[in-house]
């Protein structure tokens, strides 16, 4: 009982120096290095006496030091280089009510606050900065998200409806919450480092963002001249790997269980797209490039049309799938990948996760939409771009091709991680 004691008084005082040593590294004149660990250890102590005498005891110290506080901020006013800010005073009350529940609670969850408190501090500059290139487009993105999150995500009903009762409210608004969010942060990482942006990391944002709509910018700014053919082929077809990478999260996230016989072969179609990814920028020309203006992700309206199409693929798998069994999960693929893998990437998922698709089936429609997304954006690029470009990617998204569909005649069944195990 004594040592566990000890380890919690410990990690109280390690919390607090930690916290401390940004703070004097910040020259703070309220608290530094020696001050905060005093703070979480008499926050400890007081939930120790509140053991035996009672809650208002914590109550009592957090009073306390809310006083000394205010004291101190009195005096700082007298110093002519008076800070108005209020960081230090919030860490040291935080830290306090961490100090407490280190004693009270999960010591794991304090650690993590604790932690999470001293990074918050050491960010402020680089936070400031992100800040400062935040618009009033870019809040009104993170309202609309928080919206859809924080408050449309609640109040639908978690209740199965319609034909074969596939339509659940609740699960289709998750998985658009899941996609505007990756959308939305492909989209921020463009705000961060800006739209001059080399050949890789225009990719990699444009495939985080959309690797549609990236295909189709590119592939209309080559037929104008306004980019290299070079170029717009390797940033197209960067934009599809980091697609077959969102494709692998989604999975990661809905069907978990799942991703020991999913991951093999859709790892083996991204190693050989990094294989010809990186041999194909080895010989193209070095060119920045400034990315394309961003739209907003997370629009009502591109929230509500993936909805419906998630909706739509949901019941035409369940169709499909009751009436031409699993074969009739690859048209439905093939359709669904020619506009949107996302939407018949997390249906699959789904039926998988549930129980209701093997994985070993399940992989392969995956794939399939996969496939022909590819054929999509390819077709995108032969129609809206240059020549040139059309013929690089089409060769390209051609070796693909070839390599996916060996993937899915060749690929050894019963396959999975757990067959290293």
């Amino acid at each position: 009982m004594e040592t566990e004691l000890f380890q919690k008084l410990a990690i109280s005082l390690g919390l607090g120096l930690l916290v401390g040593l940004q703070r004097q590294h910040e020259k703070s004149e309220l608290a530094g290095i020696r001050t905060f660990p005093l703070i979480t250890l008499f926050g400890s102590v007081a939930a120790l006496l509140s053991q035996e005498f009672g809650g208002w005891v914590i109550a009592a110290g957090l009073l306390s030091l809310t006083l000394l506080v205010a004291i101190a901020n009195i005096l700082k006013r007298k110093n002519p280089h008076f800070d108005p800010g209020l960081t230090t005073e919030a860490a040291a009350l935080l830290m306090y009510v961490v100090g407490a529940y280190i004693m009270l609670g999960s010591g794991a969850v304090a650690i993590a606050i604790g932690a999470t408190t001293a990074v918050l501090l050491h960010l402020k500059e680089t936070l400031h900065r992100i800040v400062e290139r935040i618009g009033e487009k870019d809040l009104k993105a993170i309202m609309q998200f928080v919206v859809i999150l924080l408050v449309i995500l609640p109040v639908l009903p978690d209740e199965t409806y319609g034909p074969y009762e596939v339509l659940n409210p609740h699960n289709i608004w998750l998985m658009v919450v899941l996609i505007v969010g990756i959308s939305l942060l492909g989209y921020f990482a463009y705000k961060i480092f800006g739209g001059r942006a080399g050949i890789i990391l225009g990719g990699i944002l444009g495939g985080l963002i959309s690797s549609t709509a990236t295909t189709v910018s590119y592939a209309r700014r080559s037929k104008g001249a306004d980019t290299s053919v070079s170029l717009a082929a390797i940033v197209i077809f960067i934009a599809s790997i980091v697609s077959v990478v969102r494709i692998i999260t989604e999975v990661a996230v809905v069907a978990p269980a799942a991703l020991t016989v999913v991951l093999p072969p859709l790892a083996a179609l991204l190693i050989l797209m990094l294989l010809i990814g990186g041999i194909t920028y080895m010989f193209s020309n070095k060119e920045h490039d400034i990315m394309p203006a961003q739209g907003n992700p997370a629009q009502f309206k591109t929230a509500l049309v993936f909805g419906l199409i998630y909706a739509i693929v949901i019941l035409a798998t369940a169709f499909a799938k009751d009436q031409l069994g699993n074969k009739g999960l690859f048209i439905v693929a093939i359709i669904s990948g020619l506009t949107d893998v996302d939407a018949i990437t997390l249906s699959t998922a789904r039926l998988m996760n549930i129980g209701n698709l093997e994985e070993q089936s399940g992989w392969k429609v995956i794939l399939v939409a996969a496939l022909s997304n590819l054929v999509f954006k390819g077709a995108l690029v032969g129609f809206l771009g240059n020549k040139k470009v059309f013929v690089r990617v089409a060769l390209l998204f051609g070796i693909v091709l070839a390599g996916g569909l060996i993937v899915l005649w060749m690929w050894p069944a019963g396959f999975s991680i757990s067959s290293f195990k």
